[in-house]
């Protein structure tokens, strides 16, 4: 049964997914290179991540991810924008398209999941390994079902 997004069942789920990182089998579908990469930028992460939604059930929410030498060490629900390294929000429909299988490389590229605060071109420097991390939270099976209003 999926949880619903933004309570602590889900931060759990998704820190242990992120923590995780990709299966054998999605692996196997890019270039070896590619997670190079972002097995590189991972190990360098030692850095917060706020993500939020604008608009669940009419007030916003935070997931803060905790980033430990590449280990996510911890998840925690806000309700107001953590102090974080990076944060980015999205609204209601954001998450509900990320976790109907929408391409998470669009939702970040195209400024869906806005990066409000942190610094732009240091965050960019590890973007793909963002993309994926958030990508694995969207393969959590979650119910974001919500107002939006």
């Amino acid at each position: 049964m999926a949880v619903r997004i933004f309570s602590p069942e889900w931060a759990e789920q998704v820190r242990q997914a992120v923590d995780r990182g990709p299966s054998a089998q999605l692996r196997a579908s890019k270039l070896e290179t590619y997670w190079d990469w972002i097995d590189e930028a991972r190990g360098k992460c030692s850095d917060s991540w706020a993500l939020g939604v604008r608009d669940l059930d009419g007030k916003p929410a935070y997931l803060l991810l905790q980033w430990d030498a590449g280990v996510c060490k911890s998840a925690e629900i806000s309700s107001t924008a953590p102090d974080a390294t990076y944060v980015l929000a999205g609204g209601l429909d954001v998450w509900q398209a990320l976790l109907a299988g929408e391409d998470t490389g669009r939702i970040v590229m195209y400024r869906r999941l806005l990066l409000e605060k942190g610094d732009v071109v240091r965050f960019f420097r590890s973007i793909y390994f963002f993309v994926e991390s958030v990508a694995a939270i969207g393969r959590v099976p979650a119910d974001a079902a919500g107002s939006g209003r």
